[in-house]
Parts: structure tokens; sequence; C-alpha cells
């Protein structure tokens, strides 16, 4: 038998990326599937349709309803998912909290939808986690933006009528795209500090050669992610954080939980008391932004201060964004495909937790309550 597998051209907003490319279609026909993809797929990404043809992936005109399993970026419109053939396969991020019609229309279709946000972060999972990929991305371009949007520059440079001091560069959470964005800013030269409220995150921050701050407040949660500060934890730690965030030249901001609003972790009066020509890089947009003052999508000033918010960071570096996430989709596949039959086993843990819809119900329970309202 043959699992054929589909990718449709990404139509959401600011998106670039694609969920098939050419450099994956020899271990997915070891798999024992069929690959077409709707043609254009990847060119946004700058990947022709004859590199996948080259690559023996079909391109051509879209066909949900004849596709076994669909891969994509954003998940399909509501009105795609009900062409796609009932009960077949999903993958892609979706984020349940703010998509109820999507879900409702997976559920309707009785579609078996794995979502990419909801696989869990264990280490056998590393493969396969589509979230850290792509904020590794999203932390390098983070460093490469507080580089650009300075009206100096990063490194220590000695000349004939003397030296410019290295530029100061704060960032604010230490988590996959935080220790990209220190370590692309400590190689542009920057002296660079690191701050996170999970005080373990300490040793990964000085492994590359930057300094911690440390406030005395640690806030270690589950899955990776921190949790909520109490309001005393909080004053504690802003009376810390407000010290080295007014003395930095740039500060990148990388607080984001998949799904949900960001975190403000910076005060009007934090950026207001910051140096003249400062820059946040604020890489929480696509959450509404880690500060008050962030436009979601612009570059803003606040009095000499710069607050750049990019959307959909990931999608600004399509090309590799997309062959990672591809590959993170091919690892999962070779959980629930074998010799061109899909096979799912529930008692894999990351087939099970990553499971958002099946036979027309939620199988995840924090998205059953944003579904109906809890």
């Amino acid at each position: 038998m043959t699992v054929t597998i589909t990718a449709p051209r990404e139509t959401r907003a600011n998106e670039k990326r694609v969920a098939v490319v050419p450099a994956v279609a020899p271990k997915l026909e070891k798999l024992g599937t069929e690959v077409r993809i709707q043609k254009g797929a990847g060119e946004a990404a700058r990947i022709p349709d004859e590199a996948y043809e080259d690559a023996g992936i079909h391109v051509g005109k879209l066909e949900l309803g004849k596709a076994d399993i669909v891969l994509s970026v954003q998940a399909p419109s509501p009105s795609e998912i009900r062409k796609m053939k009932k009960g077949s396969v999903l993958l892609s991020f979706v984020y349940a909290h703010r998509e109820p019609k999507v879900v409702e229309a997976l559920m309707e279709q009785e579609i078996t939808c794995f979502a990419m946000d909801l696989v869990p972060r264990i280490t056998r999972a590393q493969a396969m986690d589509a979230l850290s990929t792509q904020a590794a991305l999203a932390g390098y371009y983070g460093g490469l933006l507080a580089a650009t949007n300075l009206h100096r520059i990063l490194p220590m440079m000695t000349t004939a009528v003397g030296s410019i001091r290295p530029a100061k560069v704060l960032v604010i959470g230490a988590g996959v795209a935080g220790l990209q964005a220190i370590a692309t800013a400590r190689r542009l030269g920057a002296m660079v500090e690191g701050y996170d409220v999970r005080s373990e995150a300490a040793e990964q921050v000085e492994s590359l050669g930057a300094k911690f701050v440390d406030t005395g407040v640690s806030a270690t949660g589950e899955g990776g992610y921190a949790r909520e500060l109490t309001d005393e934890e909080k004053a504690q730690a802003a009376e810390v954080v407000t010290r080295h965030v007014q003395n930095a030249d740039a500060v990148i901001t990388t607080a984001n939980i998949p799904g949900r609003e960001s975190p403000k972790v910076l005060s009007e009066e934090q950026i207001r008391g910051m140096k003249p020509g400062a820059v946040i890089v604020d890489l929480a947009a696509d959450g509404g932004g880690n500060t008050p003052l962030t436009r979601p999508g612009e570059t803003v000033e606040e009095g000499s201060i710069s607050i750049v918010a990019p959307l959909n960071v990931p999608s600004l570096l399509a090309e590799h964004a997309s062959e990672l996430y591809a590959k993170n989709l091919l690892n999962f596949l070779g959980l629930i495909v074998e010799d061109g039959e899909i096979q799912l086993n529930w008692e894999d843990e990351v087939i099970a937790r990553s499971c958002l819809t099946h036979a027309g119900e939620i199988r995840n329970e924090a998205a059953a309550e944003a579904v109906r309202g809890d």
C-alpha cells in the first residue's frame, strides 16, 4: 500500500514557509508514501517547482480530498479542512487556543490532527520539536535585528583616532530563542547579558560567554516554560532587571508562550529610562509583544528608543525554516507511517500528547477548555 501525502501553498499573512522540501523526498519515499504538493508551494521560500519535480515529488493542483496525510505549516482554514478526506491526518501548527473554528472543523471532518505546537519537550521527541527549531532561527535573527537597528556597531573597534567600546546587549529569556540571540550577539562582538526567571538557565547563559543577571527569584515551570511570578517576585526581579535594561544599548525579549498572549516583561517606566538611541527587539510580537508599547509588525519610536517587533520571524528565514520544519515532520511521520500504512500507537507518549483531535473528539484537555470557553 501507499500513503498519499500532500502539502498546500501557505496562504496566511506573513507566512513564507513550506511544509515539504525536496531534500526529504527520498526518506518520505522509504516510508511508503507518495508526495504531491500544490504548484507554487515553495515559491515564497525560494524553492521552485522544478526542484520538487527533480526530487520525484509531483507538483500540481491541490487535491485535499485525495490525501491520506496533509502537511502544513499553519493550520488550514475551516473551509479547507472540510475539503479533506474524512478521517485523514493533519500535521501542522494549530495553536488551538486561538483557533476554535479550526478545531471545530477538525472534529466535524473527524481529522486526526497532530499539532506540532503540542509535541512534548522530552528527549525522545527532540527531533520532532518544531517549536524549538523555529525558535532557534528567530533568536538568531533577533541578534541581527539588534545590530542593524542600532545607530552604532556591536564590537569594539580600534582606529587611528581612538577606540569604540563594544555595545551592551541584554537578552531577556534564556529559552531556545534567547540562547541563540545571545550566541549571535556574542559572535557579532557585543558585551552580552542574559536574564531568565529560571535560575538554572544561568549555566547555559554563561556557557555562551555571557553574564547571567541574577535577581534572586526563580520561576521554573513545567514543559520547559517559566511559571507566572507572584507580585512580590515581580517587584524584586524588576528592581534588578531595570538597572541592566537601562544600561543596555539593545534589549532582545523572547518571552513567548505558544498560542497564548505574550507576558509583558518590560514596563513603560523601564523603557523610558533607557539610554538615548537604545533598541528593543521584541521577538514575541505574534502574541502581542513583551512590552505595552509594542506594535506587532511595526517598528515604533518611543522618544529616542526604537521598538522593533516583526511578526512570524522564522518565516523571514523561510528557506532554512522550511528545511528544519520539513525534517521535524519527517521524523514525526516515522512514528505513524510504516511500510505504506498509517499506524497509530496510542501507547506512544509522543503520539498521544501531540494529538489534538481524533475521531471527532478533542484529545487535548487544554484545547478542549479553550474551545468550550472554560
